[in-house]
């Protein structure tokens, strides 16, 4: 909350909680009210894997978070499991959506980071899930996150290739930002079953636009993911 309040002093307006796992922490929504009552803060968002948001959907929207995002690499429970190391299945992630929706998430995101020869092969099925849904899909290229997830090119599949792969069964056009800095390139299904996001960090950074300041857990700042 100090920092928060620092840096609202300094002109910032928009707050997000990420991790690790933000729901871990105990008294979140305590968290979250403080954060609330800081002069200048006009948005609180939450990024989550969206397995505790059954219990604590409902107190986080009371407590002020205005949106939420939920991170969902496959719809594949055995893929699912590979990639977060524990036995996470799909439909609780999906259970974890559905009560952000029945708390008053109005405007609710998932996001889906894709690796080539690993989940690669979920760019297809995962639009088609999410299409006329009235969640915002976004695809993020793999990245250079952390120290431990042997990272390197030949695992990236572009946002070029996912948006040919799911334009090839479904048409898109390019839409507009909605606002300056917004960091997914967004295409609107041309039948208008809703949008899809593609966030290039890899192959197209946006780093001109860039205005994001992350605390880490031991008090570090850093500007860049990589």
């Amino acid at each position: 909350a100090l920092v928060a309040r620092a840096a609202a002093s300094l002109g910032v307006k928009k707050l997000r909680l990420t991790g690790g796992e933000p729901l871990l922490r105990r008294d979140l929504p305590v968290l979250v009210g403080m954060l609330r009552e800081i002069p200048g803060i006009e948005d609180i968002a939450l990024t989550t894997n969206g397995l505790l948001l059954p219990q604590l959907a409902q107190s986080l929207k009371d407590a002020g978070v205005n949106r939420v995002t939920v991170s969902l690499d496959s719809l594949d429970d055995t893929i699912l499991a590979q990639i977060s190391g524990r036995p996470i299945t799909s439909a609780q992630v999906l259970a974890g959506i559905d009560a952000a929706r029945d708390a008053g998430f109005a405007r609710i995101k998932v996001n889906a980071v894709i690796q080539r020869g690993v989940n690669d092969e979920q760019v297809l099925p995962l639009a088609e899930h999410f299409r006329a849904s009235g969640v915002i899909l976004r695809f993020i290229e793999f990245m250079d996150v952390g120290t431990l997830n042997g990272w390197n090119l030949a695992a990236v599949v572009s946002g070029a290739e996912m948006r040919d792969t799911i334009a090839a069964r479904y048409p898109l056009e390019a839409a507009s930002a909605n606002y300056a800095g917004e960091v997914a390139a967004r295409y609107r299904y041309t039948d208008g079953q809703g949008e899809v996001g593609f966030i290039t960090s890899v192959t197209q950074p946006f780093c001109r636009d860039c205005s994001r300041l992350r605390l880490a857990a031991d008090g570090d700042l850093y500007t860049c993911l990589f």
